[in-house]
C-alpha cells in the first residue's frame, strides 16, 4: 500500500476528528517546540539541589559556557513564590522579572543583577526524542536575588506580603554558607564528574600517545643502581633480571608523573597471551610533553635518591616532594578542589 492509501487517510481524519480542542493544541505546541528547539542550549546533565529542605530542579546546559540553571519553577519555590509562574511572570518589565519588580525592592538591585535576570530557554534531558522546552534562570541569580530581599528585610522596607519571601531568602543564604552555587549545580547534577574527567582526558591527550614510538631509555642504570644501594642488595649492571617488586617501584613512578597517565599507558601497550607487557610505557609517551616530564621527574627522584640512606627515608621523601596524582587527585576548578579516586592496580 502506497502512503496515500485512502483507508489509511480515512481512520487519520477519523482519529483527528476524535481529538479535543485541548488535544489539538498539546499537539501543535509540541510541534511548534520541536520546530525552533534546534537552537536553543541542551541540557547534558540535570539533578536536584537540595539544600536544607529545599528541593530545587538544575541543570548544565552544554554551551560555552557550560551554564548552569536552576528551573523557573524551582527558582521561584526557593524564594517562597508559587512554583508555577503567572501568565506573563517570566517576562521581564524595564529589564526586571516579576519577582524584583515592587517599587520598594528598586532601592536594592544593583544594574549586575539586573543584567543576570533574563531567563533561559534550553531544551531540557528528557530521553531521546524529547524536544520539548524549558525556562530557567542562571544558578548565580538566586543568591543575588536573595540578598535583594534580605537587605531589604533588614532594612525594614518588606511589605507584608513579601515577608514570608525574605524569611526564605534568608534561610537560603544561611544554608548556603561557604559554598559556591555553581559547584552544588554540578554536584547535584553529576557535573563535577564531568568536568573532572575532561581535565584528566585533556591532561591523557599531552601526555600519552595512540601509537607506539621507537623505545628510548628513560630509567637508566643509575636509576636501578640507587635501587639496589638504598634496599642493601649488590647491584651487578650486566644483569638485566632484576627482583619483580622494582616493576611496581617503577609504575609508581608513572603516578607521580600526571593523573591518569599510568592506567592510559597501561591500555594502550601491547601484551602477551599471559597479559605480560610486549612494549616499554615509555613508548607512549609524547615527545612534546610526556618524555620531557618524565626525564624532569626522574632526576628529582634520582636527587632524593642519592640524598637518602635507606629506602624508607627515600620513600618518605619522595611522597613530600612528587605525591601520588592517584592518592588524591587535586585539581583546581573555580576555586574549588576535587579529589579523584587512584587509578586501577596493575
Amino acid at each position: 500500500m502506497s502512503e496515500k492509501d485512502p483507508r489509511k487517510v480515512a481512520a487519520g481524519k477519523a482519529r483527528a476528528d476524535n481529538l479535543s480542542q485541548a488535544d489539538r493544541s498539546a499537539i501543535a505546541r509540541r510541534a511548534a517546540l520541536a520546530r525552533h528547539a534546534g537552537g536553543l542550549p541542551k541540557a547534558i546533565a540535570e539533578g536536584v539541589l537540595i539544600i536544607g529542605t529545599l528541593q530545587i530542579p538544575c541543570a548544565v546546559l552544554d554551551d560555552a559556557d557550560n551554564t548552569r540553571v536552576l528551573t523557573q519553577e524551582g527558582f521561584l519555590t526557593a524564594i517562597g513564590r508559587a512554583g508555577k509562574a503567572k501568565g506573563g511572570e517570566g517576562a521581564s518589565v524595564d529589564g526586571l522579572p516579576a519577582f524584583l519588580r515592587a517599587a520598594n525592592l528598586k532601592d536594592f538591585i544593583s544594574n549586575d543583577l539586573i543584567a543576570s535576570t533574563t531567563p533561559v530557554e534550553f531544551v531540557p534531558l528528557r530521553g531521546p526524542g524529547y524536544q520539548g522546552r524549558a525556562f530557567g534562570y542562571r544558578a548565580s541569580l538566586l543568591p543575588g536575588v536573595c540578598w535583594v530581599y534580605q537587605d531589604a528585610l533588614v532594612a525594614q522596607k518588606l511589605l507584608p506580603s513579601q515577608k514570608h519571601i525574605g524569611e526564605a531568602c534568608r534561610f537560603f543564604l544561611k544554608a548556603l554558607t561557604n559554598y559556591a552555587i555553581d559547584d552544588l549545580v554540578d554536584r547535584a547534577t553529576g557535573f563535577e564528574d564531568m568536568r573532572k574527567r575532561r581535565a584528566i582526558d585533556k591532561i591523557i591527550e599531552r601526555y600519552v600517545e595512540k601509537d607506539a614510538r621507537a623505545w628510548v631509555l628513560m630509567f637508566d642504570l643509575d636509576f636501578y643502581r640507587h635501587i639496589f644501594r638504598l634496599n642493601g642488595w649488590i647491584f651487578d649492571p650486566e644483569k638485566t633480571a632484576r627482583p619483580s617488586v622494582i616493576g611496581h617501584w617503577t609504575n609508581d613512578i608513572y603516578d607521580r608523573l600526571a593523573p591518569g597517565v599510568r592506567a592510559a599507558l597501561h591500555e594502550r601497550v601491547r601484551r602477551n597471551g599471559k597479559g605480560k607487557p610486549t612494549q616499554k610505557l615509555t613508548q607512549y609517551l609524547t615527545p612534546e610533553e610526556g618524555r620531557p616530564e618524565l626525564s624532569r621527574l626522574l632526576e628529582g627522584v634520582k636527587l632524593l635518591m642519592r640524598m637518602s640512606k635507606t629506602w624508607d627515608e627515600f620513600k618518605t621523601r619522595l611522597d613530600e616532594f612528587y605525591p601520588r596524582f592517584g592518592d588524591t587527585l587535586q585539581l583546581p576548578f573555580n576555586g574549588g578542589v576535587y579529589s579523584l579516586p587512584p587509578p586501577p592496580s596493575d
